[in-house]
């Protein structure tokens, strides 16, 4: 169950009133990589070694997954940008980029959003971002906005049957099939079996209304850090730029072709590759 990566160390950070798992290695200038729903830290055992040729990368488990504390409240994007900010501070990280996938896209993009003194780039991957002008229109067509929201019942459905779900759920966003260890999956499915996980990851969601109110008052104060926007092409790639124009006014990125949500699993050179051009000419 504990995935390792060579080269890299574990260890449980204490911050904003909770342990945070973080994950650490390479040396260079620091990136704080977030991950995505159903996974963890471990969607980007791919890329960090290719970071860590380059950068200090720290990948950490957000509240509530993993092998980080699962408290009952907290799960605001603010508050769990506070959770990821503390941590790079604990590691002695005062200033440094941060790229999010999925939910942790949000996260960054409130990261960037506080701590404008902090956050030198800013990168999100593939998802809908609270805020954002279509926000409401897109999400009202992902089914599981609307069932993660749900009190109780997703919990309910899921308990015992997580590889089922997080299988299921994952098989439905990949473009290329074989570019996904079926090993991968079963560490999430764990991951998330373990007790209060499934039901703190739901918070995620049951805040996003919550989310979205805020982000419409950040949004206010254009980021002027440069901020890279990638997707996959069969999933948000298209509106990855436009939508961050939004939020910042330097955003370059676009699509990853042949590829769609879990952008790093698939396609993790190209994320990669990416990321170290745009940290380097930035």
């Amino acid at each position: 169950m504990i995935a390792t990566l060579k080269g890299f160390t574990q260890q449980l950070v204490p911050v904003n009133s909770i342990k945070i798992n973080a994950v650490t290695g390479g040396s260079g200038s620091p990136i704080l990589l977030l991950h995505g729903w159903p996974e963890t830290w471990w969607e980007w055992h791919h890329v960090m070694p290719l970071l860590a040729e380059h950068f200090s990368v720290v990948a950490m488990d957000l509240r509530g997954a993993g092998f980080s504390d699962c408290p009952l409240d907290g799960y605001d994007k603010a508050t769990m940008a506070r959770d990821a900010h503390e941590v790079m501070v604990a590691l002695g990280h005062e200033r440094y980029a941060v790229c999010g996938h999925d939910i942790g896209g949000m996260v960054a993009l409130r990261l960037a959003a506080i701590y404008r003194e902090a956050v030198t780039h800013l990168a999100v991957l593939d998802v809908p971002l609270p805020g954002w002008t279509q926000w409401e229109a897109m999400t009202a067509r992902i089914w599981h906005f609307s069932f993660h929201m749900n009190r109780d019942l997703p919990e309910r459905l899921i308990h015992g049957r997580e590889y089922d779900y997080v299988s299921a759920f994952m098989a439905e966003r990949f473009y290329d099939h074989s570019a996904f260890n079926p090993e991968d999956v079963e560490i999430y499915a764990k991951a998330m079996a373990l007790p209060g996980r499934t039901r703190a990851s739901m918070e995620w969601y049951r805040t996003l209304t919550a989310d979205h109110a805020a982000a419409l008052e950040y949004k206010k104060q254009p980021l002027e850090i440069p901020v890279l926007g990638l997707g996959g092409e069969q999933r948000f790639g298209a509106h990855m730029v436009s939508m961050l124009k939004e939020f910042a006014s330097n955003v370059t990125g676009g699509s990853i072709e042949r590829c769609s949500h879990y952008v790093a699993d698939e396609r993790p050179h190209e994320v990669a590759a990416a990321l170290i051009d745009f940290l380097k000419a930035n």
